[in-house]
């Protein structure tokens, strides 16, 4: 029976094959996203410290994604995805320990804190670990023809995670306390744990160019890094958007800034469930042009008008134009590789979205304490422009590129 159906969209099948894989991306980002709205109001308001602080101690998670990241690349490539997922879903588990601990010892501002900077880095290397390995497994489940579906669902199943987690956190911190967002952490780890020991493992076969032509993860670093840098200056805008709206939001005495986070990943989630097929339709590098317009423009609305109403529009247009920026140029990203190197590629290329939501906390952090937080989304609009330009270049040198054959 083909995978297919007559009309060539993905029979239903096919499409429970892949939501099976990136379940587990599913429980990672929930896992991420509980604590999310919540650790700028805990790190300012209950432990006393700055803006810039709660901006670098949520940003420390990125540094071991970094650090993981082409670790996990290649233990996919050589072991298969399922000791990767394994190590995520433990580190997500320990993580959550660690959370309630922080809670245990909020009476005590610096152990809390100190406390808390070792969940962040053990949630960064759970990141690291969960970013490829269940792309990677989906795609030899599903086959290398649908890379730019399972990337599709992937990125619902992360931001879905991160839109329910946040919204969820803080209903939990609201009527219990930031203690049970460890303790469901710490299920949610064990769960998915549990999950993966059903799943059978698979490696790509090694292609003979492989052999005969190894490559370090330095050298596919620096070939997806075109496509990497566009995926790096949008990034900038979500994580604004996800570290500092509810600090925007208490800064002018509005409620729901969860509400705020959950319409921009809803936005993201319709656009990537209507609109990833456009990536087949038009190539990846003009729909990063389209989401990278449509990401200037949800920015600005945020820049120009300070009312909450404003406030949930620009949200949604920027999660929209969001939406497709890590598909898009992740599928001209794997092209450049045979399937035996897609986990390295897709390390390498995710490796970008880390270092643009490491850099976010202390660089607007930073800015917030210099100029003020109503300068906080001017400056995210310029950075995702400039995106948009250098973009319009690699579109630019394709076509000519193109045109030379």
């Amino acid at each position: 029976m083909s995978r297919l159906s007559k009309s060539g969209s993905l029979n239903l099948s096919l499409k429970i094959t892949i939501a099976s894989y990136v379940l587990f991306t599913f429980f990672g980002y929930l896992c991420i996203g509980l604590p999310l709205a919540v650790l700028p109001i805990f790190i300012t308001k209950h432990l006393g410290y700055s803006a810039m602080m709660a901006g670098i101690v949520i940003s420390l998670q990125y540094v071991t994604t970094f650090l993981t990241r082409g670790w996990s690349g290649t233990l996919i490539d050589k072991h298969g995805p399922k000791l990767s997922v394994y190590i995520s879903m433990g580190c997500m588990a320990l993580s959550g320990v660690l959370l309630y601990i922080t809670y245990l010892t909020s009476a005590h501002a610096f152990l809390s804190l100190f406390v808390l900077i070792i969940a962040r880095l053990i949630t960064g290397c759970a990141e690291g670990f969960i970013g490829a390995s269940p792309i990677t497994w989906a795609m030899l489940a599903a086959g290398e023809k649908q890379t730019a579906t399972v990337i599709s669902y992937n990125g619902i199943a992360s931001y879905g995670g991160i839109a329910l987690g946040a919204t969820l956190g803080v209903f939990i911190n609201q009527h219990i306390h930031i203690g049970a967002i460890g303790v469901l952490t710490i299920l949610l780890g064990l769960f998915g744990y549990f999950l993966a020991t059903k799943k059978p493992n698979m490696i790509a076969p090694v292609s003979d160019q492989t052999q005969k032509d190894p490559i370090s993860f330095m050298t596919v670093l620096i070939k997806v890094a075109p496509y990497g840098i566009c995926l790096m200056l949008a990034g900038l805008g979500f994580g604004t958007i996800s570290n500092f709206i509810t600090l925007y939001y208490d800064h002018f005495h509005w409620d729901h800034a969860a509400l705020c986070l959950s319409v921009f990943s809803f936005l993201f989630i319709i656009g990537r469930m209507f609109f990833s097929n456009a990536i087949n339709d038009y190539g990846g590098i003009k729909v990063a042009m389209a989401c990278l317009a449509c990401e200037t423009i949800g920015l600005l609305i945020l820049a120009l008008f300070t009312q909450p109403g404003f406030a949930l529009v620009g949200a949604a247009v920027t999660g929209f134009g969001f939406s497709l920026m890590f598909p898009s140029l992740g599928v001209e990203a794997v092209k450049l590789f045979t399937s035996d190197r897609s986990g390295a590629a897709l390390a390498a290329y995710g490796l970008f979205i880390d270092i643009s939501l490491g850099i976010t906390g202390p660089l607007i952090g930073g800015l917030i304490e210099s100029f003020g937080i109503e300068y906080m989304f001017s400056f995210t609009t310029v950075i995702v422009l400039a995106g948009f330009i250098y973009c319009s270049t690699l579109n630019r040198k394709m076509v000519r590129k193109l045109a030379t054959r």
